[in-house]
């Protein structure tokens, strides 16, 4: 099955491109969907290339990725999100959406599709959520589809910040230790 394209009730979704650059710069340098996270805000068009360069490289490499989502109705740009591969051997799931997008079901739709396109491609790798304890909104998306904590604990990055680990299963305690 070819994943770069999907639909799903509401949203439209396609393996990220460059032709997505200009909207999801746009989407990754408002302030209003890092209020979690600050540091994370885009403040230069080439470090959502960067990003972007990696995302394709996932989608080539891997065979699945990351999606741009848009509104089926009108072509609206939603967010972005789906699941990469990491080296710890798990899928991480990943979400992001427009602030006039947030709160109406778009991001439990995104994340229902890349669990089970995940799940559909390969079975055998854990889904797994990363997010910070205070990020209320998105704990509770990973909560909905089905995820568990599986760890909780200081976060490498965002000094004082406490990172939260949740999976779709069960995981081996060395498995853990890698995700952390």
């Amino acid at each position: 099955m070819n994943y770069q394209h999907l639909t799903t009730e509401r949203l439209d979704l396609t393996a990220v491109s460059f032709a997505d650059l200009a909207e999801l710069h746009t989407l990754h340098a408002d302030p209003r969907v890092w209020t979690h996270l600050p540091s994370g805000v885009h403040t230069t068009e080439q470090r959502t290339r960067a990003d972007l360069e990696a995302y394709t490289a996932d989608w080539e490499r891997d065979g699945l990725g990351y999606w741009t989502a848009r509104r089926r109705d009108d072509g609206d740009l939603v967010g972005i999100g789906g699941v990469r591969l990491r080296p710890t051997g798990t899928w991480n799931l990943y979400y992001r959406l427009a602030p006039d997008h947030q709160g109406q079901g778009y991001a439990a739709e995104l994340v229902r599709a890349a669990i089970e396109a995940a799940t559909a491609y390969d079975a055998e790798t854990p889904v797994v959520a990363y997010l910070l304890d205070h990020n209320e909104a998105s704990r509770r998306t990973a909560e909905r589809a089905g995820l568990e904590q599986v760890w909780r604990g200081p976060d490498r990055d965002v000094p004082g910040g406490v990172r939260l680990v949740y999976a779709d299963r069960s995981l081996p305690p060395e498995t853990v230790e890698r995700l952390h």
